[in-house]
């Protein structure tokens, strides 16, 4: 089997329904921008020293192939849940209780792998603002935006505990 099919080349794409689709529209601009994310995280992963951190990098890669699984069926499929987003969550929860009281604004850079976590943070922030645009033209499961915002937030917490906590 080729990596290439040929199937794209007329600027169309096909979701998990079936269903083709021009590959500028809202739903596949959504997705991709999560996408974006899943290849920011990457980079934090490969950089960060962190071990917690690494381990809860990898976990939300796997967390963004169902959301963007979500984004790319049109069905009654709804691969992000409550608990997903509770899950996000505990996670943000048991980093911060872990740092300081934040007392001033940061600056992303600190270490290579908190400004790649900050890199995952405003595409992360963006990714939302394209799944709120899509669910203002199509059906979208409403528990995307609220995962992509909790993601954001934890992007943040996961970058301040790479830069101040031990690996």
């Amino acid at each position: 089997m080729k990596v290439y099919t040929k199937t794209g080349d007329q600027g169309k794409t096909g979701l998990l329904t079936g269903e083709r689709v021009d590959k500028d529209s809202l739903r596949v601009e959504a997705y991709g921008s999560v996408d974006e994310i899943t290849s920011a995280l990457g980079l934090a992963r490969a950089t960060c020293r962190n071990r917690q951190v690494c381990e809860t990098v990898y976990e939300l890669q796997k967390l963004l192939m169902l959301v963007m699984a979500d984004l790319a069926s049109t069905g009654e499929t709804a691969y992000i849940t409550a608990e997903k987003i509770a899950r996000l969550e505990e996670i943000i929860d048991r980093f911060d209780g872990q740092l300081p009281p934040l007392t001033h604004f940061i600056i992303p850079g600190g270490t290579t792998g908190a400004a790649a976590l900050d890199l995952a943070r405003t595409t992360t922030r963006r990714a939302e603002r394209n799944v709120l645009r899509l669910a203002k033209e199509e059906a979208v499961n409403t528990s995307l935006a609220i995962v992509l915002n909790r993601l954001s937030d934890l992007c943040f917490v996961l970058a301040r505990a790479e830069a101040e906590l031990p690996g």
